[in-house]
């Protein structure tokens, strides 16, 4: 069997990488018309930051595991065709702002179209509108010169910084297919390639649109799971009440479990916020505004918790913070991974940068060119934007520190050094719970926890 995936980002090359370990007789290409982003896979210094990821790639890389820019070779030749490429919300037209933009699908279906001389099995693995399936469908129906399709639907549940782990060890893996002969055929082929390693049981298979729509459906619980702890954090910090302690207390519930009741500055990534506009999108299209605008408040409840941390360190500061250093430290949405992608950092950075302050930011994975472009746009500069080498340099002279990145390596900083060096009165704002605030406010500091 040869498996082609198309999309060589955070979905396609792990993927790819553990089917191609765990599956050694199956030769999966991976491909890309990104040239610089495909030289990178096939170096030592890969372009994502995934622990695990480097050994994978390195024991499959060159032996059944190949990156490569020849898109059409790898269709053409390929038994089953993965689909990871982008679907950004639409910043233009009709649903801007809310609705999935297709074109890079659309794009892929009709070069599949196009150049298939053999049958495929088409997989979705893009995060995607419900419905898609028929959108490629019709594509390939209509350019296909007679070569024959099945389009599976096939979500990934991802959750960056753990994706080898989910990989290897998956809590399900979801295929959905056609309810018809040539739909059931293909479900089985792509079942048996999981089959490798996932215990049959994890397996699930559904109908196509049951498929799509629970990757929306289980992103939006997630999110709404975090927006929900982190309405809770201001109250918690109006009342006196402590929000991991409210967090541990309904944690225990059987009912409710203690995952996603971190409270935090907001959450960021690829899919959340996508995926719950186009969620709210959906509901709309389908006349059910009620639904539409429940959804839709997930997303609001994120943004207040983003501008309530800038606001507070602007009002702890003596409500001015111009000409001021601000640390910001970390700038990924989460620890582990180098994908900034809707990071709380950048919406804390760019408030405190329309406060006029001089903002300091230090992340261990994220390159500067990378943090400036997120901050501020492409080819656009401010002198009052700075990119440090470490925390300690970030730190140096500044009025705060804001802890934006759950980094371990901010939890083992020398605090009394950073302590010293820093201007007075010395505050810590802490956007994700992770420091000691006692020992901190023991060592001179004013600190400042979410929901404490």
């Amino acid at each position: 069997m040869k498996i082609c995936c198309i999309g060589a980002g955070y979905v396609g090359g792990p993927t790819m990488a553990m089917i191609a370990l765990k599956a050694p007789a199956i030769e999966v290409r991976v491909v890309d018309m990104n040239a610089a982003r495909i030289d990178a896979w096939n170096s030592n210094t890969l372009p994502i930051y995934e622990p695990g990821l480097d050994e994978v790639v390195k024991k499959t890389r060159g032996k059944n595991l190949f990156f490569s820019t020849d898109i059409r070779g790898a269709i053409q030749a390929a038994d089953i065709v993965f689909v990871a490429v982008n679907t950004p919300t639409k910043t233009y037209g009709v649903g801007a702002g809310r609705a999935a933009d297709m074109r890079y699908i659309e794009s892929v279906a009709r070069t599949i179209a196009e150049v298939s001389t053999s049958p495929k099995i088409i997989v979705e693995k893009s995060t995607i509108p419900v419905k898609t399936a028929e959108t490629i469908k019709d594509i390939l129906g209509a350019n296909s010169r007679g070569v024959k399709f099945s389009v599976l639907s096939n979500p990934e549940f991802l959750a960056e910084g753990t994706a080898m782990v989910d990989l290897e060890a998956p809590d399900r893996v979801l295929i959905g297919g056609e309810r018809t002969v040539a739909g059931d055929a293909a479900v089985k082929t792509l079942v048996e390639v999981y089959a490798h390693w996932v215990p049959r049981e994890r397996i699930i298979t559904t109908n196509l649109w049951s498929a799509e729509l629970s990757k929306l459906v289980a992103n939006a619980f997630l999110a709404q799971r975090i927006s929900s702890i982190n309405s809770i954090s201001a109250l918690c910090e109006a009342t006196g009440a402590d929000v991991d302690e409210v967090a541990g207390a309904i944690g225990k519930d059987s009912r409710i479990g203690p995952r996603f009741l971190k409270a935090s500055v907001g959450f960021g990534g690829s899919c959340f916020q996508k995926d719950i506009l186009n969620l709210v999108y959906l509901c709309e299209q389908f006349s059910l505004p009620e639904v539409a605008s429940y959804w839709e408040h997930v997303i609001r409840m994120n943004d207040f918790q983003k501008r309530r941390f800038g606001a507070k360190i602007v009002r702890s500061l003596f409500n001015s913070v111009a000409d001021k250093k601000i640390a910001v430290l970390g700038f990924a949405f989460k620890k582990d991974t180098n994908d900034t992608r809707e990071s709380a950092a950048i919406a804390v950075c760019r408030d405190l940068l329309a406060e006029q302050a001089r903002v300091v930011v230090y992340d261990p994975k994220v390159p500067e060119e990378e943090i400036r472009q997120d901050i501020l746009g492409k080819g656009k500069d401010d002198t009052r934007l700075t990119i440090a080498k470490s925390a300690y340099e970030a730190a140096e002279g500044a009025h705060a520190l804001a802890v934006v990145t759950e980094w371990d390596e901010f939890k083992k900083l020398d605090y009394a050094k950073i302590f010293a060096g820093m201007q007075k009165p010395a505050f810590v704002f802490d956007g994700r719970n992770i420091l000691d605030l006692p020992k901190l406010n023991a060592l001179g500091f004013r600190v400042y926890g979410i929901g404490k």
